[in-house]
């Protein structure tokens, strides 16, 4: 849902900058309408009138998805900080804060799903789509270095023992992480097999 606020200053642009400073927000967030341009009176002191503007937050990707994670973090009863950044056709969430265990999950299966509905929501009825990437207290880069040393650590076992080793089911985010490690791999080779949500990753001896 959008929100208006309305400003009055000595010029339009005074007003609409104030209107800015209150909303948080940049110019492509909002939209602005002009109600009086003001005047300057004369010698600028009798009859003088304010500028004044109508300005309302546009529902942008992140304003949607701020809102829908406020809501599902009310509902869970915690209240983390978050951290929103866009870059072209990218929005990055952070989230940090006490008891924020919950929506990481098992193995961040609720993280996933977390961002999954997020994404929708954030694109809905928009024009542009924005890939949205949810991470709680860094999870998602000590996962994929956990997961680095993983693929070397059976790599390393399947090369000894020539013996094919198949990982526990895995989302595709955290295959690709597996696939790519090792895809330069000189004695072993990845490939996937089952059906989600339980698709595994095989490495096996070239």
């Amino acid at each position: 849902m959008s929100y208006t606020i309305e400003k009055s200053a000595k010029t339009v642009q005074e007003a609409i900058s104030a209107a800015l400073e209150e909303l948080n927000a940049d110019e492509n967030e909002v939209e602005v309408e002009v109600i009086d341009e003001g005047n300057k009176g004369i010698f600028g002191i009798i009859g003088t009138k304010l500028a004044r503007v109508r300005v309302t937050l546009l529902d942008t990707p992140a304003k949607k998805a701020q809102d829908f994670l406020e809501d599902i973090f009310s509902k869970m009863g915690i209240a983390p900080e978050m951290e929103l950044t866009e870059e072209d056709d990218t929005l990055s969430i952070k989230i940090k804060g006490k008891d924020i265990g919950i929506i990481i999950g098992r193995r961040g299966e609720t993280l996933d799903s977390l961002q999954y509905l997020t994404s929708l929501v954030a694109n809905k009825n928009g024009g542009k789509y924005k890939r949205v990437i949810i991470d709680v207290e860094n999870y998602r880069q000590k996962r994929e270095e956990t997961l680095i040393k993983l693929a070397n650590r059976l790599a390393d076992r399947v090369v000894k023992y020539k013996k094919s080793v198949t990982l526990e089911p895995m989302n595709p985010y955290e295959r690709r992480i597996i696939h790519s490690t090792l895809q330069n791999h000189k004695s072993v080779e990845t490939y996937s097999v089952g059906e989600e949500p339980n698709r595994k990753v095989v490495i096996a001896p070239k």
